[in-house]
């Protein structure tokens, strides 16, 4: 289910990420849920929501990083 808006986010990343990054996570997913919708195009048997989530927190490390339990910019 692609996330419409930050609003609509897991808990998790609204609790850990700041608003930059949420927005960062929320499109990465969406984009990947659409290009990993047909299961020949993952790896193994991962399933869709596992693949989207890999792909958004890959998203998100590549411009945030953790520092002292917080998430900043790089």
């Amino acid at each position: 289910m692609p996330y419409k808006a930050n609003k609509h986010l897991p808990k998790r990343v609204k609790d850990n990420l700041p608003r930059g990054a949420q927005t960062i996570f929320r499109k990465a997913y969406n984009n990947a849920e659409k290009q990993y919708k047909d299961p020949k195009k993952r790896r193994g048997k991962a399933s869709l929501t596992a693949v989207c989530n890999k792909v958004a927190w890959s998203a998100v490390k590549n411009e945030y990083k953790k520092k002292g339990g917080d998430w900043v910019k790089k």
